[in-house]
C-alpha cells in the first residue's frame, strides 16, 4: 500500500526542503521502518503543463499493508506529524493508494 503526503502550494506555503530531507525523512525512518515502511519517495514540484506547480511536494510512503500503516500512525503519528512546523505551514494532505500497474 502506497500512502501519498500532499503538500498544496500556495502564494503564502512555505516549505524547507533541506530541512525536510535533512531531518524529516530520517524522523520518519526512525518511528516508522520497524512498522513495515519498505521506503519513501519524494517528489518535488517544479511545474506542470499550465505553468506552475500545484504542489509543493508529495511523499511516497511504501508500507506492506494497510494494517502496518495503521500501526505505524498509532504508534507515532504525533512525533511525524508534529515535526511538520519545522518545515512548513502547509497541512498535507495524506491519500491511501493500491498500486495498480508499474
Amino acid at each position: 500500500m502506497i500512502v501519498s503526503v500532499i503538500y498544496p502550494k500556495t502564494e503564502t506555503s512555505t516549505f524547507d526542503h533541506v530541512y525536510y530531507v535533512q531531518k524529516h525523512i530520517p524522523l520518519v525512518h526512525h518511528y516508522w521502518d520497524h512498522h513495515g515502511l519498505r521506503g519513501i519517495e519524494v517528489l518535488r514540484g517544479t511545474g506542470s503543463l499550465g505553468g506552475a506547480a500545484a504542489y509543493e511536494l508529495i511523499a511516497l510512503l511504501d508500507f506492506e499493508s494497510n494494517e502496518a500503516f495503521l500501526a505505524a500512525a498509532g504508534a507515532h503519528a504525533d512525533d511525524v506529524m508534529g515535526d511538520i512546523p519545522h518545515f512548513s505551514n502547509i497541512q498535507p494532505f495524506v491519500q491511501f493508494n493500491d498500486p495498480v500497474a508499474l
